[in-house]
Protein backbone atom coordinates (compact mmCIF):
# COMPACT_ATOMS: atom_id res chain seq x y z
CA UNK A 1 0.00 0.00 0.00
CA UNK A 2 1.08 3.81 -0.89
CA UNK A 3 0.93 7.21 0.89
CA UNK A 4 -1.93 7.44 2.59
CA UNK A 5 -4.21 9.74 0.65
CA UNK A 6 -7.36 10.51 3.33
CA UNK A 7 -10.15 9.41 5.35
CA UNK A 8 -13.29 8.43 4.29
CA UNK A 9 -16.30 7.96 6.63
CA UNK A 10 -18.65 5.77 4.60
CA UNK A 11 -22.38 6.14 5.85
CA UNK A 12 -24.91 3.02 5.24
CA UNK A 13 -28.10 0.98 6.72
CA UNK A 14 -26.26 -2.49 6.55
CA UNK A 15 -22.61 -4.07 6.24
CA UNK A 16 -21.34 -7.84 5.95
CA UNK A 17 -20.68 -8.96 8.41
CA UNK A 18 -22.45 -7.08 10.85
CA UNK A 19 -26.04 -7.47 9.04
CA UNK A 20 -27.29 -7.78 5.53
CA UNK A 21 -30.62 -7.95 4.17
CA UNK A 22 -29.09 -7.21 0.30
CA UNK A 23 -26.11 -6.90 -1.91
CA UNK A 24 -25.63 -3.25 -0.49
CA UNK A 25 -24.22 -5.24 2.76
CA UNK A 26 -21.87 -6.82 0.03
CA UNK A 27 -20.78 -3.72 -0.93
CA UNK A 28 -20.29 -1.97 2.09
CA UNK A 29 -18.26 -4.61 3.40
CA UNK A 30 -15.93 -5.37 0.80
CA UNK A 31 -14.62 -1.17 0.31
CA UNK A 32 -12.52 -0.69 3.13
CA UNK A 33 -10.57 -3.69 2.30
CA UNK A 34 -10.49 -2.75 -1.18
CA UNK A 35 -9.93 0.69 -0.80
CA UNK A 36 -6.80 0.47 1.60
CA UNK A 37 -4.88 -0.88 -1.35
CA UNK A 38 -5.58 2.97 -2.97
CA UNK A 39 -4.32 4.76 0.03
CA UNK A 40 -7.79 5.33 1.77
CA UNK A 41 -8.58 4.63 4.91
CA UNK A 42 -12.47 3.80 5.17
CA UNK A 43 -14.71 3.87 8.52
CA UNK A 44 -17.84 2.15 7.88
CA UNK A 45 -20.65 3.32 10.03
CA UNK A 46 -24.16 1.55 10.28
CA UNK A 47 -26.92 1.47 12.95
CA UNK A 48 -26.30 -0.77 16.02
CA UNK A 49 -29.06 -2.97 15.59
CA UNK A 50 -30.02 -6.14 18.05
CA UNK A 51 -26.29 -8.10 18.12
CA UNK A 52 -24.18 -5.41 16.17
CA UNK A 53 -22.06 -4.05 19.25
CA UNK A 54 -21.53 -7.69 20.35
CA UNK A 55 -19.62 -8.69 17.13
CA UNK A 56 -17.45 -5.89 17.22
CA UNK A 57 -13.82 -5.72 19.49
CA UNK A 58 -12.23 -3.41 20.99
CA UNK A 59 -14.92 -1.21 21.17
CA UNK A 60 -15.01 2.56 22.71
CA UNK A 61 -17.73 5.20 23.20
CA UNK A 62 -16.75 8.24 20.65
CA UNK A 63 -19.61 10.54 20.18
CA UNK A 64 -23.04 11.42 22.35
CA UNK A 65 -25.83 13.04 21.91
CA UNK A 66 -28.64 13.16 24.67
CA UNK A 67 -31.41 13.90 22.40
CA UNK A 68 -30.97 12.38 18.98
CA UNK A 69 -34.31 11.94 17.37
CA UNK A 70 -36.24 11.69 20.50
CA UNK A 71 -33.91 9.66 22.65
CA UNK A 72 -29.78 9.43 23.56
CA UNK A 73 -27.57 7.94 21.35
CA UNK A 74 -24.38 7.01 21.22
CA UNK A 75 -21.40 6.17 18.42
CA UNK A 76 -19.15 3.10 19.88
CA UNK A 77 -16.04 2.34 17.66
CA UNK A 78 -14.93 -1.11 17.08
CA UNK A 79 -13.53 -3.51 14.56
CA UNK A 80 -14.74 -6.66 12.47
CA UNK A 81 -12.85 -8.92 10.06
CA UNK A 82 -10.41 -5.94 9.95
CA UNK A 83 -13.07 -3.37 9.37
CA UNK A 84 -12.98 0.17 11.60
CA UNK A 85 -17.25 0.29 12.46
CA UNK A 86 -18.89 3.20 13.97
CA UNK A 87 -21.84 1.92 15.35
CA UNK A 88 -24.86 3.88 16.21
CA UNK A 89 -26.65 3.22 19.44
CA UNK A 90 -30.17 4.68 20.03
CA UNK A 91 -32.96 1.81 21.66
CA UNK A 92 -35.19 4.23 20.51
CA UNK A 93 -34.58 3.81 16.74
CA UNK A 94 -32.96 0.49 16.47
CA UNK A 95 -33.56 -1.79 19.23
CA UNK A 96 -36.40 -3.46 17.40
CA UNK A 97 -38.01 -7.11 17.19
CA UNK A 98 -38.23 -7.03 13.56
CA UNK A 99 -36.19 -7.17 10.76
CA UNK A 100 -34.25 -3.45 10.20
CA UNK A 101 -36.55 -1.79 8.22
CA UNK A 102 -40.08 -3.40 8.57
CA UNK A 103 -41.73 -5.17 11.27
CA UNK A 104 -44.92 -7.39 11.52
CA UNK A 105 -47.21 -4.55 9.72
CA UNK A 106 -44.68 -3.09 7.18
CA UNK A 107 -42.10 -0.67 7.29
CA UNK A 108 -41.59 1.50 10.66
CA UNK A 109 -43.01 4.78 10.66
CA UNK A 110 -40.06 6.56 11.82
CA UNK A 111 -37.77 5.11 9.13
CA UNK A 112 -37.08 8.27 7.84
CA UNK A 113 -35.90 9.57 11.25
CA UNK A 114 -34.39 6.23 12.05
CA UNK A 115 -31.73 7.04 9.39
CA UNK A 116 -31.50 10.87 10.03
CA UNK A 117 -30.39 9.76 13.20
CA UNK A 118 -27.79 7.67 11.03
CA UNK A 119 -26.97 10.95 8.75
CA UNK A 120 -26.28 13.44 11.29
CA UNK A 121 -24.44 11.79 13.73
CA UNK A 122 -22.20 10.86 10.48
CA UNK A 123 -22.07 14.64 9.64
CA UNK A 124 -20.72 15.48 13.51
CA UNK A 125 -18.35 12.92 13.57
CA UNK A 126 -17.03 13.57 9.74
CA UNK A 127 -16.53 17.13 11.08
CA UNK A 128 -14.32 16.07 13.40
CA UNK A 129 -17.15 16.00 16.22
CA UNK A 130 -15.88 12.70 17.91
CA UNK A 131 -13.81 11.97 21.16
CA UNK A 132 -11.12 11.02 19.10
CA UNK A 133 -10.75 13.78 16.73
CA UNK A 134 -10.88 11.49 13.70
CA UNK A 135 -12.17 13.30 10.67
CA UNK A 136 -13.48 12.09 6.90
CA UNK A 137 -12.05 14.00 3.91
CA UNK A 138 -14.66 12.36 2.20
CA UNK A 139 -18.43 11.64 3.17
CA UNK A 140 -19.21 8.51 0.93
CA UNK A 141 -23.09 7.88 1.53
CA UNK A 142 -25.08 4.76 0.25
CA UNK A 143 -28.76 4.60 -1.05
CA UNK A 144 -31.88 7.05 0.70
CA UNK A 145 -30.91 5.92 4.39
CA UNK A 146 -27.29 7.78 3.82
CA UNK A 147 -28.60 10.39 1.97
CA UNK A 148 -29.37 12.83 4.44
CA UNK A 149 -25.30 12.73 5.41
CA UNK A 150 -24.51 14.83 1.90
CA UNK A 151 -27.35 17.92 3.02
CA UNK A 152 -26.85 17.80 6.72
CA UNK A 153 -22.85 18.26 5.63
CA UNK A 154 -24.39 21.04 2.57
CA UNK A 155 -26.69 23.16 4.67
CA UNK A 156 -24.46 23.55 7.43
CA UNK A 157 -21.57 24.54 5.65
CA UNK A 158 -18.73 22.07 6.28
CA UNK A 159 -15.94 21.57 3.95
CA UNK A 160 -16.40 17.80 4.13
CA UNK A 161 -16.60 16.48 0.53
CA UNK A 162 -19.48 14.26 -0.53
CA UNK A 163 -20.43 11.17 -2.64
CA UNK A 164 -23.81 9.82 -2.48
CA UNK A 165 -24.21 6.41 -4.44
CA UNK A 166 -27.47 4.98 -5.82
CA UNK A 167 -27.50 1.10 -5.36
CA UNK A 168 -31.32 1.47 -6.11
CA UNK A 169 -33.41 4.20 -6.98
CA UNK A 170 -36.78 2.40 -6.61
CA UNK A 171 -36.07 3.25 -3.08
CA UNK A 172 -36.30 7.12 -2.30
CA UNK A 173 -36.71 7.62 1.59
CA UNK A 174 -39.80 9.75 1.54
CA UNK A 175 -41.72 11.82 4.60
CA UNK A 176 -44.21 13.75 4.76
CA UNK A 177 -43.48 17.29 4.16
CA UNK A 178 -44.50 18.37 8.02
CA UNK A 179 -41.48 16.21 9.03
CA UNK A 180 -38.62 18.73 7.33
CA UNK A 181 -37.84 20.65 11.08
CA UNK A 182 -38.02 17.05 12.99
CA UNK A 183 -35.82 16.17 10.41
CA UNK A 184 -33.65 18.77 11.18
CA UNK A 185 -33.71 20.65 7.59
CA UNK A 186 -33.89 24.04 7.40
CA UNK A 187 -36.93 25.63 5.87
CA UNK A 188 -35.06 26.71 2.77
CA UNK A 189 -34.27 23.14 1.51
CA UNK A 190 -37.89 22.71 0.90
CA UNK A 191 -37.61 23.53 -2.84
CA UNK A 192 -37.82 21.84 -5.89
CA UNK A 193 -33.62 22.41 -6.79
CA UNK A 194 -33.87 20.73 -2.51
CA UNK A 195 -35.02 18.11 -0.83
CA UNK A 196 -38.85 18.88 -2.39
CA UNK A 197 -40.34 15.64 -4.13
CA UNK A 198 -43.84 15.93 -5.51
CA UNK A 199 -45.04 18.17 -1.84
CA UNK A 200 -43.28 15.43 0.14
CA UNK A 201 -39.29 14.81 1.31
CA UNK A 202 -37.01 12.37 -0.31
CA UNK A 203 -34.18 11.62 2.11
CA UNK A 204 -32.67 9.85 -1.77
CA UNK A 205 -32.86 13.40 -3.53
CA UNK A 206 -31.37 15.04 -0.58
CA UNK A 207 -28.72 13.47 -1.25
CA UNK A 208 -28.26 13.56 -5.17
CA UNK A 209 -29.05 17.70 -5.33
CA UNK A 210 -26.18 18.09 -2.33
CA UNK A 211 -23.46 15.69 -2.66
CA UNK A 212 -20.62 16.82 -4.58
CA UNK A 213 -20.63 13.43 -7.10
CA UNK A 214 -23.13 10.66 -7.77
CA UNK A 215 -21.98 6.85 -8.43
CA UNK A 216 -23.99 4.41 -9.37
CA UNK A 217 -23.10 0.70 -9.21
CA UNK A 218 -22.93 0.25 -13.66
CA UNK A 219 -22.13 2.49 -16.09
CA UNK A 220 -25.46 1.50 -18.10
CA UNK A 221 -27.44 2.03 -14.99
CA UNK A 222 -26.00 5.54 -14.94
CA UNK A 223 -27.52 5.80 -18.26
CA UNK A 224 -30.84 4.39 -17.71
CA UNK A 225 -31.27 6.79 -14.74
CA UNK A 226 -31.96 9.26 -17.49
CA UNK A 227 -35.18 7.35 -18.79
CA UNK A 228 -38.54 7.72 -16.39
CA UNK A 229 -38.81 4.13 -16.55
CA UNK A 230 -35.63 3.74 -14.50
CA UNK A 231 -35.40 7.53 -13.03
CA UNK A 232 -39.14 6.61 -11.27
CA UNK A 233 -39.63 10.26 -11.17
CA UNK A 234 -36.50 11.28 -10.47
CA UNK A 235 -34.71 10.76 -14.02
CA UNK A 236 -35.01 14.93 -14.11
CA UNK A 237 -32.14 15.28 -10.90
CA UNK A 238 -29.75 12.79 -12.74
CA UNK A 239 -29.99 14.54 -15.99
CA UNK A 240 -29.44 18.38 -14.52
CA UNK A 241 -26.27 16.36 -12.36
CA UNK A 242 -24.98 14.23 -15.46
CA UNK A 243 -21.67 15.96 -15.12
CA UNK A 244 -21.60 14.61 -11.33
CA UNK A 245 -22.50 11.00 -12.22
CA UNK A 246 -20.14 8.04 -12.40
CA UNK A 247 -21.04 4.49 -13.47
CA UNK A 248 -18.72 2.25 -11.24
CA UNK A 249 -18.79 -1.65 -11.31
CA UNK A 250 -19.68 -3.57 -8.15
CA UNK A 251 -17.05 -6.59 -7.36
CA UNK A 252 -17.25 -9.03 -5.48
CA UNK A 253 -15.45 -10.62 -2.12
CA UNK A 254 -13.11 -12.78 -4.37
CA UNK A 255 -11.49 -14.37 -1.12
CA UNK A 256 -14.94 -15.65 -0.14
CA UNK A 257 -16.58 -16.46 -3.02
CA UNK A 258 -14.25 -19.20 -4.65
CA UNK A 259 -14.91 -21.85 -5.69
CA UNK A 260 -11.48 -23.80 -4.61
CA UNK A 261 -11.77 -22.68 -1.10
CA UNK A 262 -15.49 -22.16 -0.22
CA UNK A 263 -15.96 -24.26 3.53
CA UNK A 264 -19.85 -24.51 2.10
CA UNK A 265 -18.95 -26.63 -0.76
CA UNK A 266 -16.90 -29.13 -2.49
CA UNK A 267 -14.19 -27.49 -4.31
CA UNK A 268 -13.60 -27.52 -7.85
CA UNK A 269 -11.74 -24.87 -10.20
CA UNK A 270 -11.99 -23.85 -13.83
CA UNK A 271 -8.90 -26.16 -15.00
CA UNK A 272 -10.76 -29.18 -12.93
CA UNK A 273 -14.74 -28.52 -13.94
CA UNK A 274 -15.41 -31.96 -12.85
CA UNK A 275 -15.89 -31.58 -9.24
CA UNK A 276 -18.80 -29.60 -9.61
CA UNK A 277 -20.66 -32.55 -10.83
CA UNK A 278 -20.53 -33.43 -7.31
CA UNK A 279 -21.80 -30.21 -5.82
CA UNK A 280 -24.70 -30.78 -8.77
CA UNK A 281 -26.05 -34.21 -7.49
CA UNK A 282 -25.86 -32.75 -3.84
CA UNK A 283 -27.72 -29.75 -4.92
CA UNK A 284 -30.52 -31.98 -6.75
CA UNK A 285 -30.69 -34.49 -3.34
CA UNK A 286 -30.74 -31.40 -1.02
CA UNK A 287 -34.06 -30.05 -2.85
CA UNK A 288 -35.13 -33.53 -3.05
CA UNK A 289 -35.98 -33.17 -6.95
CA UNK A 290 -35.66 -35.92 -9.74
CA UNK A 291 -33.09 -36.86 -11.91
CA UNK A 292 -31.84 -33.67 -13.58
CA UNK A 293 -31.05 -34.61 -17.99
CA UNK A 294 -31.21 -31.23 -18.51
CA UNK A 295 -29.36 -28.07 -17.45
CA UNK A 296 -30.20 -27.73 -13.45
CA UNK A 297 -31.47 -23.51 -12.90
CA UNK A 298 -30.78 -21.86 -9.81
CA UNK A 299 -32.92 -18.88 -8.36
CA UNK A 300 -31.26 -16.95 -6.01
CA UNK A 301 -33.26 -13.78 -5.39
CA UNK A 302 -35.79 -11.33 -3.15
CA UNK A 303 -38.96 -12.04 -4.43
CA UNK A 304 -40.63 -9.02 -6.11
CA UNK A 305 -41.77 -7.45 -9.10
CA UNK A 306 -38.36 -6.07 -10.01
CA UNK A 307 -36.71 -9.19 -9.90
CA UNK A 308 -39.20 -10.68 -12.30
CA UNK A 309 -40.51 -13.31 -10.32
CA UNK A 310 -43.53 -13.64 -12.41
CA UNK A 311 -42.19 -14.61 -15.55
CA UNK A 312 -40.64 -17.59 -14.39
CA UNK A 313 -43.54 -19.37 -14.54
CA UNK A 314 -44.74 -18.47 -17.59
CA UNK A 315 -41.47 -19.14 -19.66
CA UNK A 316 -39.91 -22.56 -17.52
CA UNK A 317 -43.38 -25.06 -19.04
CA UNK A 318 -40.83 -25.88 -21.72
CA UNK A 319 -37.19 -25.90 -19.95
CA UNK A 320 -38.66 -28.06 -17.66
CA UNK A 321 -40.16 -30.70 -20.07
CA UNK A 322 -37.09 -30.64 -21.85
CA UNK A 323 -34.96 -32.41 -18.88
CA UNK A 324 -34.98 -28.94 -17.70
CA UNK A 325 -34.81 -28.67 -13.13
CA UNK A 326 -34.82 -25.82 -10.80
CA UNK A 327 -33.79 -24.86 -7.57
CA UNK A 328 -35.04 -21.64 -6.01
CA UNK A 329 -34.44 -19.58 -2.45
CA UNK A 330 -35.94 -16.73 -1.97
CA UNK A 331 -38.38 -14.62 -0.05
CA UNK A 332 -39.92 -11.34 -0.32
CA UNK A 333 -43.95 -10.12 -1.40
CA UNK A 334 -46.13 -12.70 -0.43
CA UNK A 335 -47.61 -12.96 -3.91
CA UNK A 336 -44.45 -13.81 -5.28
CA UNK A 337 -43.79 -16.17 -2.34
CA UNK A 338 -47.05 -17.55 -3.32
CA UNK A 339 -46.35 -17.67 -7.03
CA UNK A 340 -42.81 -20.14 -5.81
CA UNK A 341 -44.69 -22.68 -3.82
CA UNK A 342 -47.69 -22.44 -6.49
CA UNK A 343 -44.79 -23.53 -9.09
CA UNK A 344 -43.54 -26.64 -6.98
CA UNK A 345 -46.94 -27.99 -6.38
CA UNK A 346 -47.13 -27.99 -10.20
CA UNK A 347 -44.14 -29.62 -11.01
CA UNK A 348 -42.57 -31.63 -8.01
CA UNK A 349 -39.91 -33.59 -8.34
CA UNK A 350 -38.52 -30.59 -11.08
CA UNK A 351 -38.71 -27.34 -8.76
CA UNK A 352 -37.78 -27.15 -5.75
CA UNK A 353 -37.90 -24.41 -3.39
CA UNK A 354 -36.16 -22.85 0.26
CA UNK A 355 -38.15 -19.97 1.18
CA UNK A 356 -36.06 -17.30 3.12
CA UNK A 357 -32.18 -16.93 2.78
CA UNK A 358 -29.50 -19.07 3.81
CA UNK A 359 -26.05 -17.83 3.12
CA UNK A 360 -24.62 -20.92 3.11
CA UNK A 361 -27.04 -22.67 0.96
CA UNK A 362 -26.85 -20.04 -1.44
CA UNK A 363 -22.80 -20.64 -2.11
CA UNK A 364 -24.58 -24.65 -2.35
CA UNK A 365 -26.38 -23.16 -5.32
CA UNK A 366 -23.94 -22.00 -7.25
CA UNK A 367 -21.44 -24.49 -6.96
CA UNK A 368 -24.02 -26.54 -8.08
CA UNK A 369 -26.19 -24.87 -10.57
CA UNK A 370 -25.35 -25.49 -14.33
CA UNK A 371 -27.22 -21.91 -14.90
CA UNK A 372 -28.66 -19.21 -12.87
CA UNK A 373 -30.89 -17.25 -13.78
CA UNK A 374 -31.54 -13.13 -13.60
CA UNK A 375 -35.08 -12.14 -14.97
CA UNK A 376 -34.87 -8.55 -13.63
CA UNK A 377 -36.96 -5.60 -15.04
CA UNK A 378 -33.95 -3.57 -14.41
CA UNK A 379 -30.75 -4.34 -11.88
CA UNK A 380 -28.35 -1.68 -10.99
CA UNK A 381 -25.84 -3.72 -10.88
CA UNK A 382 -26.19 -7.07 -9.43
CA UNK A 383 -24.14 -9.52 -7.54
CA UNK A 384 -25.58 -12.25 -8.25
CA UNK A 385 -24.29 -13.17 -11.84
CA UNK A 386 -21.41 -12.23 -10.89
CA UNK A 387 -21.18 -15.47 -8.33
CA UNK A 388 -22.90 -17.42 -11.01
CA UNK A 389 -19.89 -16.38 -13.10
CA UNK A 390 -17.13 -17.18 -10.42
CA UNK A 391 -18.99 -20.56 -9.52
CA UNK A 392 -19.44 -21.60 -13.37
CA UNK A 393 -22.94 -21.43 -12.95
CA UNK A 394 -23.50 -20.11 -16.22
CA UNK A 395 -25.90 -16.89 -15.87
CA UNK A 396 -29.17 -16.04 -18.20
CA UNK A 397 -29.48 -12.59 -17.70
CA UNK A 398 -31.81 -9.37 -18.81
CA UNK A 399 -29.95 -6.72 -21.00
CA UNK A 400 -30.32 -4.27 -18.84
CA UNK A 401 -27.94 -2.41 -15.84
CA UNK A 402 -25.36 -4.02 -14.85
CA UNK A 403 -26.57 -7.45 -16.04
CA UNK A 404 -26.08 -6.21 -19.18
CA UNK A 405 -22.27 -4.60 -18.48
CA UNK A 406 -21.51 -7.83 -17.07
CA UNK A 407 -22.41 -10.82 -18.89
CA UNK A 408 -21.12 -11.23 -22.29
CA UNK A 409 -24.45 -12.99 -24.38
CA UNK A 410 -23.72 -16.05 -26.54
CA UNK A 411 -24.23 -14.86 -30.07
CA UNK A 412 -22.61 -16.58 -33.20
CA UNK A 413 -20.21 -13.72 -32.79
CA UNK A 414 -19.67 -13.92 -29.04
CA UNK A 415 -19.20 -17.51 -29.58
CA UNK A 416 -16.76 -17.67 -32.35
CA UNK A 417 -14.50 -15.13 -30.99
CA UNK A 418 -14.58 -17.37 -27.89
CA UNK A 419 -15.81 -13.81 -25.64
CA UNK A 420 -19.81 -15.59 -24.47
CA UNK A 421 -20.05 -15.69 -20.68
CA UNK A 422 -23.83 -16.61 -20.57
CA UNK A 423 -27.21 -16.03 -22.65
CA UNK A 424 -29.07 -12.17 -22.26
CA UNK A 425 -32.28 -11.77 -23.37
CA UNK A 426 -34.31 -8.76 -24.35
CA UNK A 427 -36.71 -7.57 -24.02
CA UNK A 428 -37.86 -8.11 -20.56
CA UNK A 429 -40.79 -10.59 -21.03
CA UNK A 430 -41.46 -14.40 -20.76
CA UNK A 431 -41.62 -15.41 -24.14
CA UNK A 432 -37.79 -13.75 -24.54
CA UNK A 433 -37.02 -15.62 -21.16
CA UNK A 434 -38.70 -18.91 -22.65
CA UNK A 435 -35.99 -18.22 -25.86
CA UNK A 436 -33.02 -17.42 -23.25
CA UNK A 437 -34.00 -21.22 -21.50
CA UNK A 438 -34.51 -22.46 -25.06
CA UNK A 439 -30.87 -21.20 -25.93
CA UNK A 440 -29.65 -22.31 -22.59
CA UNK A 441 -30.46 -26.19 -23.46
CA UNK A 442 -28.75 -26.09 -26.75
CA UNK A 443 -25.13 -24.80 -24.91
CA UNK A 444 -25.81 -27.28 -22.55
CA UNK A 445 -25.95 -29.99 -24.92
CA UNK A 446 -22.50 -28.90 -26.06
CA UNK A 447 -20.89 -30.30 -23.66
CA UNK A 448 -17.09 -28.96 -24.78
CA UNK A 449 -18.35 -25.71 -25.84
CA UNK A 450 -20.04 -25.62 -22.34
CA UNK A 451 -17.22 -25.78 -20.18
CA UNK A 452 -15.25 -23.39 -22.43
CA UNK A 453 -18.28 -20.62 -21.47
CA UNK A 454 -18.42 -21.97 -17.76
CA UNK A 455 -14.19 -21.38 -17.58
CA UNK A 456 -14.51 -18.12 -19.20
CA UNK A 457 -16.75 -16.66 -16.72
CA UNK A 458 -14.78 -18.18 -13.65
CA UNK A 459 -11.45 -16.40 -15.17
CA UNK A 460 -13.09 -13.20 -15.32
CA UNK A 461 -11.49 -10.54 -12.81
CA UNK A 462 -15.02 -9.94 -10.83
CA UNK A 463 -12.72 -8.09 -7.59
CA UNK A 464 -13.11 -4.77 -6.25
CA UNK A 465 -9.31 -4.27 -7.58
CA UNK A 466 -10.62 -2.15 -10.49
CA UNK A 467 -13.91 -0.53 -9.05
CA UNK A 468 -11.51 0.93 -6.00
CA UNK A 469 -9.53 1.97 -8.32
CA UNK A 470 -11.69 3.99 -10.05
CA UNK A 471 -13.50 4.76 -5.92
CA UNK A 472 -10.12 6.74 -5.58
CA UNK A 473 -9.26 8.48 -8.36
CA UNK A 474 -13.01 9.90 -7.74
CA UNK A 475 -11.81 10.59 -4.18
CA UNK A 476 -8.71 12.18 -5.28
CA UNK A 477 -10.32 14.44 -7.59
CA UNK A 478 -12.67 15.43 -4.89
CA UNK A 479 -9.82 16.31 -1.98
CA UNK A 480 -7.06 17.10 -4.16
Amino acid sequence: MGKRKGRVLSVASEAVPLVKTGGLADVVGALPAALAGQGWEMRVMIPAYPGVLGKLSGTREVWTEADLFGGPGRVVLGRVAGVEVMALEAAHLFARDGGIYAGAFGDYPDNPERYAALCWAAAAIAQGGGSDGWRADVVHAHDWQGGLAPAYLRYGGAAVKTVMTIHNMAFQGLAAADRLAGLRLPASAFTRDGVEYWDAISTLKAGLVTADAITTVSPRYADELMRSEFGLGLEGVIAARAGAMHGILNGIDDTIWNPETDPAIQPYSARALAGKARNRAALIAEFGLDEVSGPLAILVTRATHQKGIDLIGEAVEEFLAEGGGLCMLGAGEPWAEALMQGLVQRHPGRIGLRLGYDEALSHRMFAGGDAVLVPSRFEPCGLTQLYGLRYGCVPVVAATGGLADTVIGATPASLQAAAATGVVFHPVDALALRQALRQLGTLYADRAGWGALQRRGMKADLGWGASAARYGALYESLVG
